[in-house]
């Protein structure tokens, strides 16, 4: 069950780019693996957090980049001006980014408890 258990736990940790558990004396192996597993829960649960907060964020700047909320329009991106350089819409897509970065915390933190258990 441990060589089967360590296996599963490796290939979990790689799949996040993680480093796999180290091979450990009889005596250490059962801690260890607990241990390797616990460190692959807390990262998972980060990094999911991130990728909600990051995913509310844009989602905040995307509405505040000008669609009219026909769906078939939203669904293909930021709005940009076509009389402006790709830099200018850039540099305005990261100004709306960073605008909506505290709102956006505050929106994230509502929905944490539906995306991450406690």
């Amino acid at each position: 069950m441990t060589g089967r258990l360590r296996t599963a736990i490796n290939d979990l940790s790689t799949s996040w780019e993680l480093e796999a558990a180290n091979e450990v004396g009889v005596a250490a192996r059962d801690d260890a693996l607990v241990d390797q597993l616990c460190y692959l829960g807390a990262v998972v649960r980060d990094r999911v957090r991130d990728a909600l907060h990051t995913g509310v964020k844009r989602a905040m700047a995307f509405v505040c980049s000008g669609f009219s909320y026909v769906m078939e329009v939203v669904s293909h991106g930021f709005v940009t001006d076509i009389s402006k350089a790709d830099a200018e819409n850039k540099e305005r897509l990261h100004g709306l980014i960073d605008e909506v970065e505290g709102p956006g915390e505050r929106l994230a933190k509502l929905f944490e408890p539906e995306v991450l258990p406690p």
